[in-house]
């Protein structure tokens, strides 16, 4: 075989065996690695290359190689999953930066982070005040969280005693002009529905680059033709309004008739329906 070609082979050959591999260890986004996978991503990649340049009869020796590391770092990970200590020991410690809104410059050296490194990471989380830290903690992965102190931290709905609807994954029903059966069937949805939904915009399925249908059965679209507007679903809004005219009419039943026992039950009635509205406005109102 040439050895141009033969270096071909063996280039894919190490594509595929480092793709499979690869597979095994598992997935994890670059800044998640901990030290040591860091050290075997770049080892494994070595000992690739040596596989695909090697022009002498021991390359198959890096198929051997590439194993033991792949074993070694299966076995760590195991190690890390079953063990505090492992884990502990394997993997840098987490180091706490700031306690209570002040710097502990002992473990800023321990770290070897310096001032200025600790401020950028504090404005990447846009904070650019330390006075406004309560807590600021290095991860092993060398990642720096922080807490800030309350009065600073942004309002939620939960602080305001507002109750928001439960959130729920938005599936892909759509996807370069193509039905998805799986999500619909997990939305417990049909085609038919789907088609009913696209008519209702004046579309067609060829038309939509991806549609998506949220867990309270909303279908929202992007299309190929980036200039065309959408328009918005107003199912919901609608119901909203629908409610809330009956609920202005029964006080206005209520006002206008004479009869005691009639004003009682519009009165009644109004209640029941203001109250049944605060519990749907989450869902219901955009």
């Amino acid at each position: 075989m040439p050895e141009v070609l033969e270096i071909v082979v063996r280039t894919l050959f190490a594509v595929v065996v480092l793709f499979f591999l690869t597979k095994i260890l598992g997935k994890r986004q670059a800044s998640q690695l901990s030290f040591f996978e860091y050290i075997t991503g770049i080892t494994i990649g070595s000992i690739a290359a040596y596989i695909s340049l090697d022009t002498d009869k021991t390359w198959h020796l890096g198929l051997i190689a590439l194993g033991v590391w792949v074993g070694c770092s299966l076995l760590i990970e195991f190690l890390q999953i079953k063990s505090k200590k492992a884990r502990d020991f394997i993997d840098f410690k987490a180091t706490v930066l700031i306690k209570d809104g002040k710097i502990l410059e002992e473990n800023m050296k321990k770290e070897r982070v310096s001032t200025d490194e600790l401020l950028e990471e504090l404005r990447k989380k846009d904070v650019f005040k330390l006075a406004d830290v309560e807590f600021a903690i290095m991860e092993s992965d060398g990642a720096i969280n922080v807490l800030q102190k309350r009065e600073n931290m942004p309002l939620t709905p939960k602080d305001l005693g507002i109750k928001v609807a439960p959130e729920k994954e938005t599936l892909a029903v759509i996807m370069d002009g193509e039905i998805m059966d799986e999500p619909l069937d997990t939305l417990n949805l049909s085609r038919k529905w789907l088609q009913t939904e696209l008519e209702k915009l004046n579309l067609t399925v060829k038309e939509v680059f991806l549609g998506q249908v949220d867990s309270y059965g909303e279908l929202t679209v992007d299309l190929y033709a980036d200039n065309v507007k959408v328009p918005q679903p107003q199912d919901k809004p609608q119901l909203y309004a629908l409610l809330k005219k009956c609920e202005a009419d029964l006080e206005l039943f209520g006002l206008s008739t004479k009869n005691k026992a009639a004003k009682q039950m519009y009165g009644n009635c109004s209640e029941q329906l203001q109250e049944l509205l605060q519990k749907l406005k989450p869902f219901i109102q955009n």
